[in-house]
């Protein structure tokens, strides 16, 4: 067995303990998918990431798995590949702009003097919008719904999202997992809800994600999910916050208090955003 350079990051996070856990394997040369795939699942986190050497045009290249799929896009794996390559010395920690290089194409990234990160997601767009089937609704499990139709987007993964008449109504969901398994099992990797945060708020959004088809029941901090979400408000031209800017709330219902920072560019682009820390450093034999 070849031993790894690892590390467990915890991003969106502005202290340890509040975001997404993500597993990393650094110099992840010599391991196959088969490898991957089976570390990732050996993790039970929600994504584990494998940086490996860039190609020609990008500064790092990673390679994102949930414990049963690789995915080709996801947000807090994507913001936290970035931290780790500038902390491993792949990428340069002196620039402002880098390239990630996943399944999903080059993807610009923005580091600011803190280190926070964002990355500019995969173009969105709505696959399906319809409640016909029944399937949504049941997803909701009695949940009052908001103005903004249900959803399926496609931004790398698939997300079915829905919106709720308000942040209560988003804090006290109790979803049915089993009708969340049987919408997504085929067509997503998870269902999403989402509301305008109450005026008292120190936030503009509030979210949550389930993945239960993909063996996550709730994700605590979903960049991908945040990324469609805006994609979606900003079709209908109900983007919240200032400026093309807002920041959302996610995790607070198992445990955490992830902060996703989302802005909309000159170009319509959703860049997702956060801080990342290091919580474990050491090595993996695998």
């Amino acid at each position: 067995m070849n031993e790894h350079r690892y590390l467990q990051l915890d991003v969106f996070a502005d202290r340890p303990g509040t975001g997404n856990p993500l597993a990393v394997v650094v110099d992840a040369e010599g391991l196959d998918d088969a490898a991957m795939q089976a570390f990732a699942q050996w993790t039970n986190l929600s994504e584990t990431i494998f940086l490996l050497p860039p190609g020609n045009r990008a500064d790092y290249r990673v390679r994102i798995f949930t414990p049963r799929q690789e995915l080709p896009f996801a947000g807090h794996p994507s913001v936290g590949a970035a931290w780790a390559a500038i902390d491993a010395g792949i990428a340069d920690s002196s620039r402002s702009a880098l390239v990630q290089d996943c399944a999903a194409g080059l993807l610009p990234v923005c580091v600011d003097e803190r280190r926070a990160i964002s990355v500019r997601a995969p173009r969105a767009r709505c696959i399906e919008a319809s409640m016909a089937d029944g399937s949504v609704a049941g997803a909701l499990a009695g949940a009052r719904a908001g103005d903004l139709a249900p959803a399926l987007w496609d931004n790398g993964p698939r997300w079915w999202i829905a919106e709720l008449a308000t942040e209560a109504d988003v804090r006290g969901m109790r979803p049915d997992m089993a009708a969340i398994t049987a919408l997504t099992r085929d067509a997503a990797v998870g269902f999403a809800v989402f509301a305008t945060a109450d005026a008292s708020s120190p936030f503009d959004l509030v979210v949550r994600a389930f993945c239960p088809a993909d063996g996550i029941p709730e994700d605590p901090v979903t960049g991908s999910a945040n990324a469609v979400i805006a994609a979606a408000l900003a079709d209908a031209g109900r983007l919240p916050g200032r400026d093309g800017r807002y920041v959302a709330s996610q995790g607070r219902e198992v445990g955490r208090d992830g902060r996703v920072v989302v802005r909309l560019d000159e170009q319509g682009e959703v860049w997702i955003g956060g801080h990342v820390l290091a919580v474990i450093r050491g090595s993996v034999a695998w």
